[in-house]
């Protein structure tokens, strides 16, 4: 089995937040990377600064998501998918929302992910036989557990997210191939400023008073650590929160304090 040095990751969503931190963490650790996002600007950035290889493609676009395939196999193939494209659009009801946002964040947390996975899948299992197991981890959302008002169709998309995972450890358990589901909760990243359509204020306020949300290094953290675990160990889900945060529609305002009794 070669070393973990050696191992080479395809990061979706790369260009910034959580997908950009688990670009630079996995570099940082020795770890070959393929950086995968829409800007290809963002993308020199990080690849100038971390060594790491970008590569342009919206996984939307199956035209663009066949040229990753491509790419990856004459490039010296993967060993680790992370599937962290993905967003959400406005806070409408069900009633209430735009249908064309729904479609959107179907296609990109959920068709984006499969069309990925089925691209690479091949890719993969040949890594596994070089080094013993390969893995795939979607970044999802405790929006794909929990529903709230306000999600609509961040919640449907994201369970559905969630589905495909979970039938995709299904159909490969025999396979040296371990799927993994990273599920945040508040992460104070841009997710915000792009749900609201750049509205700086609206988004701002989502982490008003709610003492230290997660960084996307947290999360980056978590999906390294899951990606180096021993090749037995298979860490199927990690829900990660912030303390303050008890469930998508509950937050503490204010310091975090020891209860005392009267």
């Amino acid at each position: 089995m070669v070393g973990m040095a050696s191992r080479r990751a395809v990061v979706t969503g790369a260009s910034s937040g959580i997908g950009e931190a688990t670009v630079r963490l996995l570099r940082a650790g020795g770890w070959d990377v393929i950086a995968v996002a829409r800007s290809t600007e963002k993308l020199k950035t990080i690849a100038e600064e971390t060594g790491a290889e970008a590569f342009t493609a919206d996984v939307s676009k199956q035209a663009d998501v066949d040229a990753l395939r491509d790419h990856v196999v004459a490039t010296g193939g993967a060993h680790a998918l992370v599937n962290n494209a993905g967003g959400a659009r406005g806070l409408d009801s069900v009633e209430k929302s735009d249908v064309d946002d729904w479609i959107w964040m179907y296609e990109v947390n959920v068709l984006g992910t499969k069309r990925v996975i089925s691209a690479l899948l091949p890719i993969l299992r040949a890594g596994a036989e070089q080094t013993g197991h390969a893995d795939i981890l979607n970044v999802t959302s405790i929006a794909g557990h929990i529903a709230y008002v306000g999600g609509s169709g961040y919640n449907a998309a994201k369970f559905a997210e969630r589905a495909l995972t979970e039938v995709l450890r299904l159909e490969l358990n025999g396979e040296p191939i371990r799927v993994i589901e990273v599920a945040p909760g508040m992460v104070r990243t841009d997710f915000s400023l792009n749900r609201f359509d750049g509205d700086k204020e609206r988004a701002d306020a989502v982490y008003a008073d709610v003492p230290e949300p997660l960084t996307a290094d947290d999360i980056a953290d978590t999906i390294v650590n899951a990606l180096e675990r021993p090749a037995h160990v298979d860490v199927d889900l990690i829900v990660v929160k912030p303390v303050a945060q008890a469930a998508p529609y509950r937050f503490h305002h204010g310091p975090l304090r020891v209860a005392r009794e009267d």
